[in-house]
């Protein structure tokens, strides 16, 4: 129904920068909206946490590790976020998700809400 692709992840050594970007699509269908776009993350071990998310009308939200370092965008033209990542630290390496809460009406339906997840892109950040 509502599919999120990322990509941009990647091997990069310590002070490097990498832009992560997700693009949200819907099959023979459309996307009347979209009220939050974000970025979250999981390393081995430790629970998902969020990094950065915008709201519809709002200011950008980040965690207080990457305050500074990384910033999110998004184009809701192409209903597409970003996240531009820049003095990566070794503990920055995880799997990045993106997240997207937005409103889609598929064939023959009304508008729904949907809360999708993107596949997951590794982001490694080498000492």
């Amino acid at each position: 129904q509502v599919q999120l692709v990322e990509s941009g992840g990647g091997l990069v050594q310590s002070g490097g920068s990498l832009r992560l970007s997700c693009a949200a699509s819907v099959a023979s269908g459309r996307i009347i909206s979209n009220n939050a776009m974000g970025w979250y993350r999981q390393a081995p071990g430790k629970q998902r946490e969020l990094v950065a998310v915008i709201y519809s009308g709002g200011s950008p939200v980040y965690a207080d590790s990457v305050k500074g370092r990384f910033a999110i965008s998004s184009d809701n033209a192409r209903n597409t976020v970003y996240l531009q990542m820049n003095s990566l630290k070794p503990e920055d390496t995880a799997v990045y998700y993106c997240n997207q809460k937005l409103r889609a009406i598929l064939p023959g339906d009304r508008v729904n809400p949907y809360d999708s997840w993107g596949q997951g892109t590794q982001v490694t950040v080498s000492s």
